[in-house]
């Protein structure tokens, strides 16, 4: 306990030393720190003698460090030994608690994403949800850590969160913690179509990505028509693995470009040559809940023309986060600098729009009354062309009865894709009922973004076709 005391009285030793000795533009700037850190150690006495309970040296260090991290933005902060560890193993894809990406927003905690298939994805919380009351105790007050704190604890013990939800009053959820075990990558062929979905960016997402690629190859070959990779409520992750993920679809030129405060210390991340699906289009499925490392591919692969964008804005975090180990005290979590897209823009609080808005909807078919057609007027022409035997009146004339035919084919292979769809339908938002702790359907068959996806690849691919013919 006495230690960190004198590491402090120490600190403001060497300012005293260290004042004379600096040059003319830097007293008055010595002189304010020394008066500041004066001033802390005043507080931090009073504290330690008069607070109404006792609070250890210790505490007082942690409490004081917390609150100067979390005070200059939302991502920075102290982590304990435990936490530190908690976050290691998160990186590696699996942890307990309840699988929800948060960050604070006016004294509030906000869900920037809930995790697919965790304990929060089938109790209904959703991007954007601001978590007002944990187990019936306000978050105000609070630091995002303690927030996070509050919210872990065993596997099988259940935990209250009291959400509030944009147009609905109050409501609460009861959710049961797990041992979350996160699949980042999954995948699937709709049809002639891959369909990627990454959950986060973490250690084995780059290696997942590669090998649903190959398995699309190796299954479909040449009639592969395209690829559609689903960032929805992806809340981030490592940015090393966003570079190969976009990396994996690029053969060339900047992905990424980080600046901190130093000029000289910025960075940036170039593509290798290489697209792993050799130019097959590519849409890429983004919403609110699309934040950092998203961001980072959804915006290299815009800017690079490589991938058009289809969903609704995502959320705008465009920081990067430094961990800095504190040798026997855990970590902290610093904003170091701003990453900014091969176009040199930022997206800091304002994110990526898409190329093509498409909101979450429901798909409903409309019945319609029967429309008289060509073959039904009396009198109507036969085709002349077929043969004496065939009914005159089995098929219209050439020019509608291509037209009908096409129609039908149509109508029939969506009706085989919805049939596939409701077996294997993607864990995303496009149909998820809202309501007060209602129960996200992740095999849902509505997922509306998604169609509207394989429509635009299959369009793509039917167009370049018809070109190169």
């Amino acid at each position: 306990m006495m230690r960190k005391t004198t590491l402090a009285a120490l600190a403001i030793g060497v300012g005293l030393i260290a004042a004379p000795l600096a040059a003319p533009g830097q007293e008055d700037t010595s002189s304010d720190t020394y008066r500041q850190l004066e001033l802390f150690g005043d507080v931090f006495e009073r504290v330690r003698a008069s607070y109404v309970e006792e609070v250890t040296d210790e505490q007082l260090i942690d409490y004081a460090i917390s609150g100067m991290l979390a005070s200059l933005d939302p991502h920075s902060s102290y982590l304990d030994a435990k936490n530190y560890q908690d976050m290691q193993v998160q990186t590696r894809g699996e942890f307990g608690g309840l699988g929800i990406e948060v960050t604070m927003e006016d004294g509030w905690v906000k869900v920037v994403s809930p995790i697919d298939d965790t304990p929060a994805f089938r109790a209904g919380v959703e991007a954007g949800d601001l978590i007002i009351q944990i187990d019936g105790e306000s978050v105000q007050g609070l630091t995002l850590a303690q927030a996070v704190e509050k919210m872990r604890g065993p596997v099988d013990t259940d935990i209250q969160l009291t959400l509030s939800r944009e147009g609905e009053p109050p409501f609460d959820v009861t959710i049961t913690r797990d041992v979350i075990r996160i699949e980042s990558v999954r995948s699937r062929l709709e049809g002639d179509v891959g369909y990627i979905r990454i959950t986060a960016f973490n250690e084995k997402t780059a290696s997942g990505l590669e090998s649903a690629i190959d398995k699309f190859k190796e299954e479909k070959g040449a009639d592969l028509k395209g690829i559609v990779l689903d960032l929805r409520n992806n809340p981030g992750g490592l940015l090393d693995q966003a570079i190969a993920v976009s990396d994996a679809f690029l053969e060339k030129g900047e992905i990424v470009s980080t600046r901190g405060r130093d000029p000289e210390k910025g960075q940036r991340f170039n593509a290798r040559p290489g697209d792993m699906v050799e130019g097959l289009p590519v849409v890429i499925l983004i919403n609110g809940g699309s934040a950092s490392a998203s961001e980072i591919v959804a915006g290299a692969l815009q800017d690079h023309r490589r991938a058009i964008l289809l969903g609704t804005q995502t959320f705008g975090k465009g920081s990067v986060q430094t961990i800095i180990p504190l040798a026997g005290h855990g970590a902290m979590r610093l904003t170091t600098s701003r990453y900014y897209t091969p176009s040199g823009r930022s997206i800091q609080g304002e994110g990526i729009l898409p190329d093509i808005t498409v909101a979450p909807a429901r798909i409903e078919a409309i019945e319609t009354a029967k429309m008289r057609r060509e073959a039904d007027l009396r009198g109507a022409l036969d085709r002349g062309d077929q043969e004496p035997d065939e009914p005159a009146d089995a098929t219209p004339d050439s020019d509608a009865g291509a037209g009908a035919e096409t129609e039908k084919n149509g109508t029939e292979s969506n009706d085989t894709e919805t049939k596939g769809t409701e077996k294997k339908a993607p864990a995303a938002d496009g149909a998820a009922a809202k309501g007060k702790g209602k129960i996200k359907d992740a095999a849902s068959p509505e997922d509306y973004q998604l169609s509207r996806a394989l429509d635009l690849l299959r369009g793509i691919a039917l167009y370049r076709t018809q070109t190169l013919n």
